[in-house]
């Protein structure tokens, strides 16, 4: 009896664990069966991405540094004789031109030195003239014997101290009239004025060292902007061909202010920061540079002609180095291994690896592997709302990618 029950717990025991396997196997079959539908799912669907294609054109090469706007030229307005500041011609701020009177001092102290030094010269010329009549009739007489022959000397010598007198006399008046002249402030570049320092009825002296008011040429105006010393050998053999336009854009790199040309590289290298200071020029006629304005500056070293580029976005990095997605004619893509041999902007030159025409992924290839059908759509072109179970758009938040999948 007792062995008839142990053969009822085993016989049970077996016939659990049969169906419990049966189970389990029945459940993993179909577990199998529903990944490898979903799989061949996911193998049929088509990734949407961004395709461009691969073009050969004209890339500029640019180096950028950061540059500092300074005044072409830049003068401080002094009076250059000591008087009382009558009045002030100019407003501030104003654009004036070479030559324009600015202010002037009290004209009536000059005035009197030179009609002073006209009198003089007046009365030494009608001196001289009595001494060269004088000096005639001595040499007349000291020919006859009548007088001696020093008087007549001493005459003529008295002639060449009035001479030299009449020449100081004009030399004065030469003085007096430049002194009046001084009197009259002008403006001896074409600029804008700044903050007036000195009011009118104020006394200013030639030695004052503030001045009346600092003028700043802005057009041109000038950039004073650093590159690294290593680029020195490619800036001055390109100068050495010709002149190298530079452009001058606002600090953040979104607007474009000027473009003008290269004027100078420093004759030597900052030790402490091993760069290289460079000055350009620009014309500057709507007032878009200013002194002392942080700029973006870009040297336009060289023009790459005829290269290969592709967008900026293209190239991958992968465990086998920079790859690039390119779709084949039935709308799959196959990572192909590149050699990118300079990134300008939004543009890269491609050195290998590429030809021309071929369509590459420029955006969503996160969703990618080999083989991976893609519905591909031009750049520019506007995007499509997935259907329901499609993936996401390729304009939509991306991961990195992690190279080529087998």
């Amino acid at each position: 009896m007792r062995d008839r029950k142990i053969l009822l717990v085993v016989i049970a025991v077996v016939a659990i664990a049969a169906i419990g396997f049966f189970v389990y196997r029945r459940s993993t079959q179909k577990k199998q069966a529903t990944a490898q539908r979903d799989q061949a799912q996911a193998a049929a669907r088509a990734i949407p991405v961004v395709a461009g294609a691969v073009q050969r054109r004209d890339v500029p090469i640019y180096l950028d540094g950061l540059g500092n706007v300074t005044a072409f030229k830049t003068v401080t307005i002094r009076s250059q004789v000591d008087g009382l500041l009558q009045e002030v011609l100019f407003r501030e701020g104003q654009q004036v031109k070479s030559g324009e009177i600015l202010a002037r001092i009290d004209p009536r102290p000059f005035l009197n030195q030179l009609r002073q030094a006209e009198g003089a010269l007046a009365r030494d010329t009608a001196q001289l003239q009595a001494a060269k009549v004088n000096l005639e009739r001595y040499k007349q007489l000291a020919v006859k014997k009548l007088i001696p022959q020093q008087q007549a000397d001493d005459q003529a010598a008295m002639v060449g101290q009035l001479e030299g007198t009449v020449q100081v006399d004009r030399a004065t008046i030469q003085s007096a009239k430049l002194s009046l002249d001084y009197a009259s402030i002008k403006s001896p570049i074409d600029g804008v004025t700044g903050v007036r320092i000195v009011d009118p009825g104020n006394l200013v002296h030639a030695s004052d060292a503030n001045g009346l008011v600092v003028l700043t040429q802005l057009d041109p105006i000038s950039v004073l902007f650093s590159l690294p010393q290593d680029e020195l050998p490619r800036v001055m053999r390109e100068l050495q061909a010709g002149p190298m336009a530079v452009e001058a854009w606002s600090r953040d790199g979104s607007q474009k202010l000027a473009t003008g040309q290269l004027a100078l590289v420093d004759n030597q290298i900052n030790a402490a920061t091993a760069t290289l200071r460079l000055k350009a020029v620009f014309p500057n006629p709507q007032r878009l540079l200013w002194p002392n304005q942080f700029v973006k500056a870009r040297l336009l070293l060289t023009t790459r002609k005829d290269a290969l580029v592709v967008a900026s976005t293209v190239p991958q990095r992968g465990p086998d180095g920079t790859f690039a997605y390119v779709i084949q004619q039935d709308q799959t893509v196959q990572p192909r291994n590149i050699e990118i041999d300079h990134t300008e902007g939004e543009m890269a030159i491609v050195a290998k690896g590429l030809t021309e025409g071929e369509q590459v992924v420029v955006d969503g290839q996160n969703q990618l592997r080999a083989g991976s059908k893609v519905a591909a759509r031009q750049a520019g072109q506007p995007a499509r709302t997935p259907r329901e179970g499609e993936g996401p758009r390729a304009d939509s938040p991306r991961s990195t990618p992690r190279g080529p999948r087998p």
